[in-house]
C-alpha cells in the first residue's frame, strides 16, 4: 500500500504569514478518521467536513473507495465473514497503526450500531489505545456510549466528545486560550 493516506488525505492549510515576515506558521491539526467498517459513509462525509473546516482530514483510502462503490469483490467478503482474513491480507491493523502514529489526533466514528447508540467496537478500542499511549487526542463524533463491557477502559482514555458537530473543535481550541 506504500503512502497509504495519500488518497485519503485533503491538502494542508497553513495559517499566518510566512516566516520572513516575523510572524510564525501555525500547523493546521492532521486528523485521522477511524471507526466501524458499517460507518464507512459517515466516516468519509466526516473526513470530508474536516477538510472544508481548514484541518488535515483523512481516513483510510479504502473507505473511500467502497463509498465511491469500488472494491465490491473487497465488500462482499467482508459482508461474508471474511474479516479477519481481510484484515490479515490488507494489513489494516499496521495500517492504521501507522497512520495514528502520523496524525495529531484522530475522530472515532461511533453511530448507531447493533442497537448500541454511539457504538464502540473491539477494533476501534484497540485504535484508541494506540492512540492514547502515543499521546494523541482523541475526538468521539457522538456522546460515549453506554453499556458497553470496556466502558472503564473509553473513560479512561478521556475522549473528548463532539456532539455531532466537529466545529466543536474550533470551539475546543478557543477555550484552551
Amino acid at each position: 500500500m506504500g503512502n497509504s493516506h495519500a488518497s485519503g488525505a485533503c491538502a494542508a492549510r497553513l495559517e499566518g504569514s510566512s516566516p520572513s515576515s516575523g510572524t510564525k506558521k501555525l500547523k493546521t491539526m492532521k486528523i485521522y478518521v477511524l471507526g466501524s467498517t458499517s460507518f464507512m459513509n459517515e466516516m468519509v462525509d466526516a473526513k470530508k467536513q474536516l477538510c472544508s473546516l481548514g484541518y488535515v482530514g483523512w481516513i483510510h483510502p479504502h473507505y473511500e473507495a467502497f463509498v465511491r462503490g469500488e472494491m465490491q469483490e473487497h465488500l462482499k467478503r467482508w459482508r461474508d465473514g471474511e474479516r479477519s482474513l481481510l484484515k490479515r491480507q490488507n494489513n489494516y491493523l499496521h495500517e492504521h497503526y501507522k497512520n495514528i502514529i502520523e496524525s495529531d489526533a484522530v475522530l472515532i466514528v461511533n453511530s448507531k450500531k447493533n442497537g448500541i447508540k454511539n457504538y464502540i467496537g473491539g477494533n476501534v478500542l484497540m485504535e484508541m489505545g494506540q492512540a492514547y499511549v502515543n499521546h494523541k487526542k482523541i475526538f468521539f463524533l457522538n456522546s460515549l456510549p453506554t453499556g458497553l463491557p470496556y466502558m472503564d477502559e473509553i473513560e479512561a482514555m478521556d475522549p473528548i466528545c463532539l456532539f455531532g458537530d466537529l466545529k466543536n473543535i474550533e470551539n475546543l481550541k478557543k477555550n484552551k486560550n
